[in-house]
């Protein structure tokens, strides 16, 4: 656990010098990184960057949609055969069948494979809700799972093969409704690939430097949808496409996780501290360090007692938790209420603005590949302001700087310069909420113990695959109205995050007695400042 200064409650009261000869020196993984292995070394950039390409490949499977469900250009057939056709018309709705075809041929997409224009364009909706339905469902279970036995990167592995699996037999699809349930079953497996990556790739990096490499992941997201927008520009065919951007799950798997570790801190809270250790000594070596003899790690609460004597450190008991233990507990249910809240709003604001972005008439590999370009300087600003300004006050900021933006283009008439002042209150808008959703994974992650973390985290992201679905039907109203429901959830979604405690710099704590204990010696600490002053 980081020191602190004059006062420090945490600080064991007698120096390791005046401890009884052969007593070991026991820490929690934070202190350990911080002494001995190196807050973000070489063991940790290496780790970080192979775990973060999963990014990618959720990025491949949830905006695949964007080109797979296009609808595509038509035109009218030459000669007799186009005759009830009429040249002028702005969609196919009322021409005369076969008086007109698809540009690309009926592969070009699911829309002009299987007709779902006029009565049916519902359907392409339909589609995209299950999946994030899908991802909703998946998030939760995956987020369990990765606590308990089956551990982060285990669980890593079971959703890229699933993805693997259920990404090229949707290519196969004979009818739209077995479209539709692969689609959903893709949905279920990628809700747990960015979580999982996650908290894999930023669980061995040590406090100070934790924000900035949660903040980076994103980076391999927008890569993504940059990538897949070049991949669908080669395979216009949407079967073709599905396979082209499910193989890469595969090479993942392959190439890529055999080098990936397992967590240590999953590790450590399952029992497992032999193996917690020697991942330890691996990274500490990797960063040309040394762990020294006699250290040990331990749980939070245990590394401030007596209890673990040297010859049973190895065989600790396995400490679990579950979303009852988040319920239960006053300090983490309030928590978990205000992340799932703030989750939701973001999400109804950056896919609801996405979504106006893609309606633009341009080029739509260009424009989809501009705007995972124009998401990464708000990463980029983020991550530099998050170790200054802190995550609760930027996580207010972007939410606020979003939602105005949005209420600025609720009030302009599109008509005129107004077109143009709206576009850009939109990509404004959407800029603050990219920087927001980046934020709000580290600071999810942050405020919940070890047992917990995904558990936690896959609540939040159901809540933001809710938003997800949501979105759609707000933008569909059209007008004005889209940009003031995105203001007020911006708006809300700021004070809401008042409520929230300040993470930086501080531990991530491994149970749920060490976070309780840890905030309660926070707290005191504050009283004591606060009555010095």
């Amino acid at each position: 656990m980081p020191t602190t200064n004059s006062g420090d409650l945490q600080s064991p009261l007698l120096s390791p010098a005046n401890k009884l000869a052969g007593e070991p020196q026991k820490l929690c993984i934070d202190d350990m990184l911080q002494k001995y292995c190196g807050e973000f070394g070489r063991w940790q950039l290496r780790h970080f960057v192979l775990t973060s390409l999963a990014w990618a490949l959720e990025a491949f499977h949830t905006m695949v949609m964007i080109f797979a469900d296009r609808q595509p250009d038509w035109r009218c057939l030459d000669g007799p055969a186009g005759s009830g056709c009429d040249r002028t018309a702005i969609s196919v709705c009322g021409l005369e069948p076969g008086s007109w075809e698809w540009i690309g041929g009926s592969g070009s997409s699911t829309v002009a494979q299987w007709g779902l224009v006029c009565g049916d364009k519902f359907k392409v909706g339909l589609a995209q809700a299950l999946f994030f339905g899908g991802c909703m469902i998946g998030a939760g279970i995956f987020g369990h799972l990765s606590d308990s036995f089956l551990g982060r990167k285990g669980s890593l592995t079971v959703v890229c093969i699933l993805n693997t699996i259920f990404g090229c037999l949707t290519a196969l699809s004979p009818n739209y409704w077995f479209y539709l349930l692969l689609r959903l079953l893709t949905g279920f497996s990628t809700g747990g690939v960015g979580l999982c990556a996650f908290v894999l790739a930023t669980e061995p990096v040590g406090p100070t430097k934790r924000g900035t490499a949660g903040m980076s992941t994103f980076y391999f997201f927008s890569t993504g949808i940059a990538l897949l927008s070049g991949i669908a520009y080669i395979f216009p065919n949407w079967r073709a496409l599905y396979i082209a951007s499910s193989l890469p799950s595969l090479l993942f798997l392959l190439l890529v996780l055999p080098f990936i570790s397992e967590s240590p801190r999953w590790y450590l809270v399952r029992g497992r501290v032999e193996e917690a250790t020697n991942l330890m000594t691996t990274i500490a070596k990797s960063n040309s360090k040394s762990l020294p003899d006699g250290v040990i790690l331990a749980l939070d609460e245990d590394a401030k007692s007596d209890r673990i004597c040297k010859e049973d450190w190895k065989t600790q008991n396995a400490v679990t938790g579950s979303l009852i233990d988040i319920i239960k507990s006053p300090l983490t249910r309030v928590r978990l209420f205000l992340a799932v809240a703030i989750n939701f709003l973001c999400s109804v604001v950056y896919y609801g603005l996405s979504l106006n972005v893609v309606n633009l008439d341009t080029n739509l590999y260009l424009n989809v590949l501009l705007n995972a370009v124009a998401e990464m300087p708000a990463f980029t600003i983020t991550a530099i302001m998050l170790d200054k300004f802190g995550r609760k006050p930027l996580a207010i900021g972007t939410l606020w700087f979003s939602g105005f933006f949005c209420f600025v283009g609720s009030l302009v008439k599109s008509v005129g310069i107004g077109k143009v002042v709206r576009m850009v209150c939109g990509l404004l808008g959407i800029f603050g909420m990219a920087g927001t959703y980046n934020l709000l994974f580290i600071y999810t992650a942050e405020l919940f113990p070890t047992v917990v973390r995904n558990a936690a985290l896959g609540c939040a992201t159901q809540s933001a695959q809710m938003g997800a679905i949501l979105a759609p039907f707000v933008v569909v109203l059209g007008g004005g109205l889209p940009f003031a429901v995105f203001g007020v959830c911006g708006i809300l979604g700021g004070l809401h995050a008042f409520y929230l405690p300040e993470t930086l710099n501080r531990p991530l704590y491994d149970t749920m007695a060490g976070i309780e204990e840890g905030e309660r010696v926070e707290q005191r600490v504050e009283e004591s400042v606060g009555e010095g002053v």
